[in-house]
């Protein structure tokens, strides 16, 4: 069973104003932004990436968790079969996105495909949850999407500087608590999609199945069962 649409909400519209009140708020979401693409930045340089290259990558791809990953895997000079990894690797964390995508048709669907593929470019978890929630409430100003995801990304950017900067000095993050910093941050998210116990059963399903899996199987395949697994039991008990 599928869960009903908003029947209220309006068809979509663009607003200037939209475009500041998005990045407003987005702001809850901000610090945590600052502090996950800083510790990007010193991994990278702990990897011997060049700063233009980071630079670059967190503004083209801009994808934190699954960039976050792929650098673990980073060698220097890069290989055929590295760049086979890190292309797999990107495609499995991101693979998250093709659901989240499908959830925003009933709201963008209706634009131009200029219009819906410009607003969702700019798409990461945390603008999404922002999105959904001001959805939810019946709005229909696509410019809060847009604008939350601007912040973000600008955000992003600049901040992976002074964490690249900093990585000349660090010679092991996991010693200040770094590698704990990702799951810190989605378990921060996690509270902003908060709608009861009943729909956090599957967050708690594809959990453990992901710890299961991570320990009986190699790679990060975890990460694509952990996800299925709690999509199906999601899916059942969604009303």
């Amino acid at each position: 069973m599928t869960t009903k649409p908003h029947t209220s909400a309006p068809a979509p519209y663009w607003t200037w104003g939209g475009l500041s009140e998005g990045a407003w708020r987005s702001v809850p979401m901000l610090p945590g932004t600052v502090v996950f693409s800083m510790v990007f930045g010193t991994i990278a340089a702990q990897k011997g990436v060049t700063l233009t290259d980071t630079v670059l990558m967190n503004a083209l791809v801009f994808a934190g968790s699954s960039q976050l990953v792929a650098i673990e895997v980073w060698t220097n000079p890069l290989t055929l079969g590295t760049l086979l990894s890190l292309a797999t690797i990107t495609a499995i964390v991101n693979a998250r996105f093709i659901l989240m995508g499908a959830s925003l048709r009933p709201w963008l669907g209706p634009l131009p495909a200029w219009q819906a593929y410009l607003a969702l470019l700019q798409n990461v978890d945390a603008n999404w949850i922002v999105a959904t929630r001001y959805r939810g409430e019946g709005g229909g100003d696509v410019s809060i999407y847009l604008g939350s995801g601007i912040a973000l990304w600008t955000t992003w950017v600049a901040s992976v500087i002074p964490g690249y900067l900093l990585g000349a000095f660090i010679t092991d993050p996991t010693r200040f608590g770094f590698d704990m910093l990702l799951p810190v941050f989605f378990s921060a998210m996690t509270v902003q999609m908060w709608r009861g116990s009943r729909r956090a059963i599957g967050w708690a399903v594809a959990g453990v199945v992901a710890l299961v899996a991570s320990q009986l199987i190699g790679g990060y395949w975890f990460i694509v069962i952990g996800a299925v697994a709690g999509s199906i039991v999601g899916g059942f008990i969604d009303e």
